[in-house]
């Protein structure tokens, strides 16, 4: 428990200090609050935030507002939890190819610039808090710059490299790190800890008794196992070795899984990411609406060569390899889905960002589109990317509800997206840690005076 206590410090005291720009506070004020309980919402409710922190929320006539203190209108909007994101890769910005992509930045010498770039995409989309899965070390330094504001960021949980058998060709070597033994892996598992791994995260090819020495070493510093897994045998094994979050299973063309399994995950309460929306809804949408890759944001946010090679990966999409078995991924993955749904497991939402054309921007709320398309309730989603997310991270106590005490990570947007989910794929205010973010189209004097634009 030793290294999970001071991580979480970090990650929460750490950023503390920008959330000091508005020590004495602002109430958010008018808006309908869906507080992540998956309760009823609270109409014309006020959300009193003083520093970093949550103190009141509740009904208009239950909540004082002191006198002075700056308001954001609500009115009209709705007033959700920060969104957490338990699977994303910061290293990635939508390339249609990771080779080309990875020759392209020279292996990893311009992740200073690709990642900077993600961390603000992320914000822009109410996303406040990220595990990333697969990045190499480089990954902290950028996540200094989010804590001391240099940049606009999520709160970032990290694997660091990956564990794996298989080294997978085309991706740098500092993204994993290859073991022959389960020894090995138990020693590289402490090493990977040492140098900064939050969470440790597997890969293909692992035996079941390397993954319980993964898990043991892993446990024995606090810190928890993500497994990237899609197979039953390597998810049978993947929970006969104790791993505590169940990454990608439903997605990547899987045959329905058997009951017996669905529902020793359900009663067992152990978590799933599904990652689904990458295979259900990139090429689709992207079929549908080719502009969506070209858009004057994207633009704006990335250095010229950058777009331009960007959109040089684009040119052809329907021919890219990530999109070959398109028809059989889409019709699987949302039965897959519908399965996890139906058993009530216990699930987080992540997105895989950003996998070729899956933008960091929308990734999060097409994720929570694509879940209820799949047969999970509006209020559901938005409970399992908040309250459910927080808690399969170890930071229920922390965030992922909107109540007095917690940290103040809140979004507001347009409408109510409890009626439609969709609507999550325009976010007016991102506040993160007391911090407040806003989209220039919704700069009203009250935001300019408390908050900065994107």
């Amino acid at each position: 428990m030793t290294r999970m206590l001071i991580s979480f410090m970090i990650l929460t005291l750490g950023i503390s200090a920008n959330a000091q720009e508005n020590p004495e506070g602002f109430a958010i004020v008018g808006g309908m609050l869906i507080d992540g309980y998956e309760a009823p919402p609270v109409h014309n409710a006020v959300v009193l935030v003083r520093g970093n922190r949550i103190v009141a929320s509740g009904p208009a006539h239950e909540v004082q507002v002191p006198e002075g203190t700056p308001i954001i209108d609500a009115r009209g909007k709705s007033v959700l939890p920060g969104l957490i994101d338990l699977h994303i890769h910061l290293d990635l910005i939508g390339h249609g190819d990771y080779d080309e992509y990875y020759n392209f930045i020279g292996g990893t010498e311009r992740l200073d610039e690709m990642m900077p770039i993600a961390a603000k995409h992320m914000m822009r989309a109410g996303v406040t808090t990220a595990v990333d899965l697969g990045s190499p070390f480089d990954i902290l330094a950028v996540r200094e710059r989010i804590r001391t504001g240099e940049i606009p960021g999520p709160r970032l949980i990290v694997s660091g490299p990956w564990i794996t058998r298989i080294k997978l060709d085309g991706v740098p070597d500092s993204y994993q790190v290859v073991i022959n033994s389960p020894e090995e892996a138990a020693a590289k598992t402490h090493e990977l800890i040492d140098t900064g791994s939050d969470v440790i995260k597997t890969w293909l090819g692992l035996t079941r008794d390397d993954l319980k020495a993964v898990v043991a070493a892993a446990h024995s510093r606090g810190v928890k196992v993500h497994s990237h897994l899609y197979k039953v045998p390597a998810m049978e094994d993947a929970i006969a070795a104790g791993v505590d979050v169940l990454q990608h299973v439903g997605s990547a063309k899987m045959p329905p899984y058997p009951q017996p399994l669905l529902r020793k995950i359900a009663e067992d309460r152990i978590p799933v990411v599904q990652t689904i929306a990458h295979r259900i809804w990139v090429y689709p949408a992207t079929e549908a609406n080719p502009g969506r890759l070209n858009t004057p944001e994207l633009e704006a946010d990335m250095g010229a060569d950058v777009f331009a090679e960007l959109q040089r990966s684009f040119k052809n999409f329907r021919a890219l390899s990530y999109f070959s078995d398109t028809p059989d991924e889409i019709r699987l993955s949302k039965i897959n889905a519908r399965q996890f749904i139906d058993a009530n497991a216990y699930m987080g939402v992540g997105t895989d960002a950003a996998s070729p054309l899956n933008f960091h921007t929308e990734a999060i709320w097409r994720e929570m589109s694509a879940l209820v398309d799949s047969g999970m309730t509006p209020a559901r989603a938005i409970t399992a990317a908040t309250k459910t997310g927080a808690e399969i991270i170890d930071m229920g106590k922390e965030l992922g509800t909107i109540q007095a005490g917690k940290l103040a990570d809140i979004i507001i947007v347009d409408g109510n997206p409890l009626r439609d989910i969709n609507l999550l794929d325009y976010v007016a205010v991102t506040i993160k840690n007391g911090e407040v973010w806003y989209d220039p189209k919704y700069e009203t004097n009250a935001l300019k005076a408390i908050g900065r634009a994107f």
